[in-house]
């Protein structure tokens, strides 16, 4: 018995030592010290579609257009993702304003006061003098957190939406809402057994972060007949299947308004995911980034996943939730800025100072950033001297979405072959269209999705980029492609025009 096990033992020092000559030689092969194979494994598995091969081509082809290049377009329409300045949509003035004299505080010097007053609202000047005051030159590192004043601003906007207290040590500004969603994945990835809940289709922020933790996605379905509703049967199905294939399942995540699919829980809905994550044990994370983007308010008006969870009472006074805002989307479109935040509910004290702990090891989320926080959580109010000027400003962006909304829906409904649901919120549709089979084997020659292989077509047939639904997961057997509304409105007909013609033409060419 002991010869078997010395045996045993040997052989596998001689298969380590085997692997561990191969990697050595597998290194020393190259004069690069970092490459593909010897880089960390995980991170070739990460998967990001909206900034994948189609916007990569996009951008190949709008460098062409630079150069002088004649293509079947004049210009590259970068529909692919959530950038509405991208597509020059205009920042609001107040908070640019703002951010200029933060950004410049000799301005406010006193000498300057005079030429000041003519060129900025009183408003604005008095904002950015509170402002500095509470942090001090935006060139110095602050808070971890964010910086406190900020902090307690977004607590007051938080109260004021749902009528329940903030507590602001509870909440953490980050670099977007994104950078939150990294840091909670990462913070619950326990080991390797840890299992998610993401909805299909979902945002690929998720997916690519929960393999680069090696994390479990564990994919819930969202309903396509039923406008992307959510059933918790489902959500049972999907939970029951991934505790038995040895899934430690933690959490829950939910988009609402849904990325990319722009529908809206009910209040109703959100009561029964609450529900049935109080019961599963499972933290919800909610991501609520689009909770001003609400196109049918009457019929689908936004609920907070906390407003929701403390009005149902004691029973679920220990439901964990995490829910996440960004500056980036909503009227504002301050994507380039990178401000976010987190709060936290009824989350551990011990895990609140572990996440103290990670966000000081990035010192603080940038200044800049959480000073626009700070502008969307609390913008002009009636009577000061910027708020008709920014209401107006808001509205107008606001009424020009939803119109775009509706166009586009409109446009992709009339194509044969194309359905796709109405824009409750958001900045996106998500249509499905059938592929002619001649176009799916082409697909596979080319060694492509069906979907992905439809939408790069239309990229270098009409310059405008969108994203295969391939690349935020679909129920097998259907196709779906992405995108944005965001276009200028004066034009959106020209834009649906191009995507006609070309679906016209994709069709006949392959027609069965």
């Amino acid at each position: 018995m002991l010869r078997t096990l010395h045996r045993i033992a040997q052989a596998n020092v001689q298969q380590k030592t085997r692997q561990l000559i191969s990697c050595v030689a597998v290194r020393y092969s190259s004069a690069k010290v970092l490459t593909t194979e010897t880089m960390h494994p995980l991170i070739k598995n990460v998967e990001y579609a909206v900034r994948g091969a189609l916007p990569i081509r996009a951008e190949a082809l709008s460098a062409e257009l630079k150069a002088g290049k004649k293509l079947n377009f004049d210009k590259v329409v970068f529909c692919n993702i959530g950038n509405p300045q991208q597509l020059n949509q205009k920042p609001i003035t107040f908070f640019r304003q703002v951010s200029s004299l933060c950004e410049n505080p000799e301005l406010l010097a006193p000498e300057n006061r005079e030429l000041l007053s003519k060129l900025y609202p009183a408003d604005a000047i008095a904002r950015a003098e509170v402002l500095l005051k509470n942090i001090g030159s935006i060139g110095a590192y602050s808070h971890s957190k964010g910086i406190p004043f900020i902090r307690e601003n977004v607590a007051k906007f938080i109260e004021s939406r749902d009528g329940y207290s903030a507590n602001p040590e509870h909440i953490f500004l980050t670099q977007g809402a994104s950078s939150g969603v990294q840091t909670m994945i990462q913070i619950l990835t326990q080991n390797t057994s840890v299992g998610i809940m993401i909805p299909i289709p979902q945002y690929p922020l998720y997916s690519a972060t929960i393999s680069l933790v090696d994390a479990a996605p564990i994919p819930y379905y969202l309903n396509e007949e039923e406008n992307w509703g959510l059933s918790t049967e489902d959500l049972k199905k999907s939970i029951e299947e991934g505790r038995k294939a040895g899934k430690d399942v933690r959490a829950l995540v939910i988009i609402n308004p849904g990325n990319p699919t722009g529908q809206c829980l009910s209040e109703q809905n959100i009561r029964e995911i609450i529900d049935f994550c109080h019961k599963e044990r499972l933290l919800l994370l909610a991501d609520e980034v689009y909770q001003t983007n609400i196109y049918m308010p009457k019929e689908r008006p936004f609920h907070s996943f906390k407003k929701v969870l403390l009005s149902m009472g004691e029973k679920y006074k220990d439901q964990e939730l995490v829910s996440f805002h960004s500056t980036s989307k909503g009227m504002i479109g301050e994507c380039g800025r990178r401000g976010g935040y987190f709060e936290c509910v009824n989350i551990d004290e011990g895990v609140l100072e572990q996440l103290y702990k990670i966000s000081s090891i990035s010192l603080c989320p940038n200044v800049s950033g959480q000073i626009m926080v700070d502008l969307m959580t609390n913008p002009p109010v009636e009577g000061d001297a910027s708020y008709a000027k920014y209401k107006s400003e808001i509205d107008g962006i606001f009424q020009s979405l939803q119109r775009r909304a509706i166009k586009l829906a409109s446009c992709f409904n009339s194509l044969e072959g194309i359905t796709c649901n109405a824009a409750e919120g958001a900045m996106y549709l998500f249509p499905r269209i059938t592929i002619p089979q001649k176009a799916v084997e082409a697909a596979k020659e080319a060694k492509m999705a069906p979907d992905a292989f439809y939408s790069m077509a239309m990229l270098d047939a009409t310059g405008v980029c969108v994203v295969p639904g391939s690349g935020f997961g679909q129920e097998a057997g259907t196709w779906h492609f992405r995108s944005t509304f965001l276009p200028e409105e004066n034009l959106f007909d020209g834009f649906c025009s191009k995507i006609e013609d070309f679906h016209k033409d994709f069709l006949n060419k392959y027609r069965d």
